[in-house]
């Protein structure tokens, strides 16, 4: 199977989302050299550690799976290796008839018990491609590919730069004082944002107390929480916008007494479980906030040092959480992408059973809840 989609492919460097690209063939174009890129691989195929991962929103038929899937992991091997433009073959992790597609696709042969087959496999359990959950996921079976390989893409790093740039100019300003802080913000910014921890950055390593080791950790810790922070608001005005046309869709044709029972349900407790997973992330991030004021607005490095280093530990909620909310977001403005959209009855209780799933509902408010954290939605 061949994809020949010029545009998305050849343009992936300029366009790709973090949380649903995991763009090995761009990694290994610039990151190929440095010595722990090999020692510390992603797979161990080589084809495999240098294709594009994708988590894909489903049309039609393109394959089929035990279970009737809306997204899925997508493996993208380009044809030729310097040239996107040609296009890439493909094939979906977990489709039917998965390792002979494999081999028809891509000429490979996997060990179902081997390394790249858990990789895979943890890739498709996995909500997101936001790399710094996938880390995480990847650490608990006891896997753990370079440093390198996890990164925020280079189209959300430029979208996110000016969030991070005022993110960090407290820091500047408590350090440097107020002149030239645009300047050296942004400089600061571009390092961390590009996890270069060279000598311009070693008074803050030295304020931190962190050694080198350490220090590398937490400065990947902390464009994290950069980019969390960005990314929330990013969605929250987004999933305002997309509760109140769930609220307000109506399918159209004959609905049965059972249909229409859930989708009045299914309504409701999706808005319970999407404001519940905003305000556990606000939360989260509030966290971050707090550790972060204690070193600009107080001078206590100690606080922002510890948080840094236990940060780890609070990726798999977050991006589970987040990448939910995206899933949810992006597929409802992909499927109704304007008001004339039409979908039958049937249809939207499939699409909201899936939403259901995407987000953790056992901790929904209750209804009285529910109204104290709505503004968290709403505000945006």
């Amino acid at each position: 199977m061949v994809d020949r989609s010029v545009r998305t492919l050849s343009q992936l460097d300029a366009t790709a989302s973090t949380a649903r690209v995991l763009n090995l063939w761009g990694v290994a174009r610039r990151k190929s050299s440095e010595p722990e890129y090999a020692e510390q691989p992603f797979f161990d195929s080589p084809v495999l550690n240098t294709s594009i991962i994708v988590k894909h929103r489903m049309r039609g038929n393109e394959a089929e799976f035990l279970v009737p899937r809306r997204t899925a992991t997508k493996i993208l091997v380009p044809i030729e290796k310097n040239d996107l433009k040609l296009g890439a073959r493909y094939v979906f992790v977990g489709q039917r008839k998965f390792e002979e597609t494999l081999f028809a696709a891509l000429g490979l042969r996997l060990d179902p018990n081997g390394r790249d087959i858990r990789v895979l496999t943890i890739l498709d359990s996995t909500p997101s491609l936001d790399p710094f959950l996938l880390r995480e996921q990847l650490k608990r079976h006891g896997l753990e590919p370079a440093r390198c390989y996890f990164d925020v893409s280079p189209a959300d790093t430029r979208r996110m730069f000016a969030f991070a740039e005022r993110e960090i100019e407290p820091l500047v300003r408590m350090s440097m004082g107020a002149a030239n802080s645009d300047a050296l913000s942004a400089k600061l910014t571009a390092k961390i944002l590009a996890n270069t921890a060279d000598e311009a950055l070693e008074p803050l390593r030295a304020t931190l107390q962190l050694d080198e080791k350490e220090y590398h950790e937490g400065i990947f810790c902390w464009k994290a929480f950069l980019y969390y922070k960005w990314q929330l608001g990013d969605l929250l005005p987004l999933a305002s916008q997309v509760l109140g046309e769930i609220a307000a869709i109506k399918p159209r044709g004959e609905m049965t007494d059972e249909i229409k029972r859930y989708l009045g349900e299914a309504r409701e407790n999706i808005r319970k479980a999407l404001i519940v997973s905003c305000r556990q992330v606000k939360d989260t991030l509030a966290v971050y906030d707090s550790a972060y004021e204690s070193l600009t607005a107080d001078g206590r490095p100690a606080e922002f040092r510890d948080f840094l280093l236990k940060a780890p530990s609070l990726f798999n909620d977050l991006g589970e959480r987040l990448g939910g909310i995206d899933h949810i977001i992006s597929f409802w403005r992909y499927r109704f992408p304007n008001a004339d959209a039409i979908v039958t009855p049937a249809e939207l209780q499939d699409l909201f059973m899936d939403f259901e799933s995407s987000l953790s509902t056992d901790d929904a408010p209750t209804s009285g809840a529910s109204r104290i954290v709505a503004p968290i939605v709403d505000a945006a």
